[in-house]
């Protein structure tokens, strides 16, 4: 029997759905596909108004490094609040302002930083990729920029008609490469040689119909696209393709940035140097913030050609500053690198056993499966892939959901199961994830084979179960972890530091 405080948690709960639903734009996301009413939060755990508990590898879609409500970041919080310091101050110098600006420079690549200025922009990644659209426009005199396929760079008119779902464009559109579903259908280094020259053409060909560029935005993780990582030797073709015709490259690092893909910057993987840097989401540390950091000889901005009324957010500031020292500090870059590895192993494996996995892939905590039409042939013009299937990447959404996972889908048709983990996930807690998610998977597998499909691969067991399950079994989940002591705590120790 349920009991009357159960009952009154779940009517709360419905209640604020309901009203939700009555009272906000047709255009809410998340809350369509996650009926959640979060009320308290930890590190990867959120525990809903129903009393339901949830794993959760949304991380406000990348903006909580350290997870939810650390102990730094509140602490730095309660310290500014406690202090009696203004907390608007439009652009004003003020101690906190100067001690993230300090914190940040200690962390972007050091070439980069030892000629960098930093412009805070409104409190969203989107408002700083149109301050750095405006900023190579002013500098070069040029207007046209070039962006990829696949690309998401927000959500204002600018971003968005750099981003993949544009309509009505001033963006050249290039190839961006990838194995599974490769533009020229080859993938690997040939691909990406491919799309280099692609590039090259375009920029060299006088009939192309692309003007002289006023810059190139890129991101070296797509993110919304699908988790797609650019090859590194793509990476600095174009910045060699860039910096010989004069175009300042911006690399959008607002999902991709303070240690998600197991450097500090993922820029720095390839090894390369930017002209423009566009930083968002974890800078914050759960806050809104966002700037956009550029090499000096691009200042050319006259007083309030780029201004904002929120661009001077202390709490976030704060919280940003204790974020980001908390990451170098605690080398939680290289844990991400060394556990994402180690996830992407496993859901490799787990691939292996449903032919409705069609591609693992990621870098770092930044991980993408994608679901695929198991019945369909593979199509060799597009290098043995198989079609998309957003209906099974939003059932395993659904089935993860049920087990208390949250998850989120992205990729050209939503057909890609993404996890963005805080950097702080212990290795208990990835296993969790990834048993939820197996389950999931087979759970969505076994469902479809009852309808004469064939989402797992090999012979069904003698209970009618495919014979793919075992993945889910064999990660089967240990319960729900609470908490643990934060990894980065433990940062001596191999383990937890790559």
């Amino acid at each position: 029997m349920v009991s009357g405080a159960a009952e009154g948690a779940r009517a709360a709960h419905e209640g604020i759905l309901r009203r939700q639903s009555a009272r906000e734009s047709a255009a809410r996301t998340y809350a369509r596909a996650l009926p959640i009413v979060p009320v308290r939060a930890r590190g990867l755990t959120i525990e809903g108004a129903d009393g339901r508990r949830y794993l959760d590898c949304l991380s406000g879609a990348g903006a909580l490094a350290l997870g939810h409500n650390h102990p730094v970041v509140l602490e730095a919080i309660r310290k500014v609040l406690d202090s009696g310091a203004p907390l608007h101050v439009l652009d004003l110098a003020t101690p906190v302002k100067d001690a993230f600006t300090t914190e940040l420079f200690r962390t972007l690549p050091p070439e980069f930083a030892a000629r960098a200025r930093v412009q805070f922009c409104g409190p969203a990644g989107t408002d700083a990729v149109e301050a750095a659209f405006k900023l190579v426009r002013a500098a070069t005199g040029r207007t046209g920029m070039l962006a990829f396929t696949g690309a998401y760079h927000g959500m204002t008119a600018g971003a968005l008609e750099a981003s993949g779902g544009a309509t009505d464009v001033r963006v050249a559109r290039l190839p961006y490469p990838q194995d599974y579903r490769c533009p020229f259908g080859i993938g690997g280094d040939r691909g990406a040689e491919l799309a280099a020259r692609w590039t090259e053409s375009v920029l060299d060909d006088p009939k192309s119909g692309v003007p002289h560029p006023a810059g190139m935005i890129l991101e070296t993780v797509q993110g919304e696209g699908g988790v797609i990582p650019a090859p590194d030797a793509w990476v600095r073709r174009m910045r060699e393709i860039t910096a010989s015709r004069s175009i300042p490259l911006i690399v959008d690092e607002v999902q991709t940035g303070v240690g998600r893909t197991g450097a500090f910057w993922a820029v720095e993987h390839s090894g390369i140097t930017p002209d423009v840097m566009v930083l968002s989401k974890a800078i914050g540390g759960s806050l809104p913030l966002a700037v956009v950091v550029y090499r000096d000889d691009l200042d050319v901005w006259q007083p309030g050609a780029h201004a904002g009324t929120f661009r001077g957010n202390q709490l976030a500031m704060a919280a940003g500053t204790a974020t980001l020292a908390y990451v170098r500090e605690n080398h939680l870059a290289e844990r991400a690198g060394t556990l994402g590895a180690r996830m992407l192993a496993q859901l490799r494996g787990l691939a292996d056993e449903f032919s409705c996995i069609g591609d693992v892939r990621g870098r770092g905590l930044m991980i993408g499966v994608e679901l695929v039409d198991p019945e369909a042939a593979p199509n060799p013009a597009a290098g043995g892939s198989r079609p998309a299937a957003p209906e099974l990447a939003a059932a395993v959404q659904r089935e993860c959901l049920r087990r208390g996972l949250i998850v989120e889908l992205g990729g050209r048709h939503a057909g890609v199961v993404r996890l963005l983990p805080p950097l702080t996930i212990s290795d208990e807690q990835a296993s969790a994830v990834l048993d939820r998610l197996a389950d999931a998977v087979s759970a969505v597998a076994r469902g479809h084979l009852g309808r004469g499909g064939g989402g797992a691969r090999g012979e069904p067991d003698e209970d009618g179960s495919p014979g793919g399950c075992s993945a889910g079994t064999r990660l089967r989940d240990r319960g729900e972890p609470l908490e643990p002591a934060d990894p980065g705590r433990r940062s001596g120790c191999a383990e937890h530091t790559g």
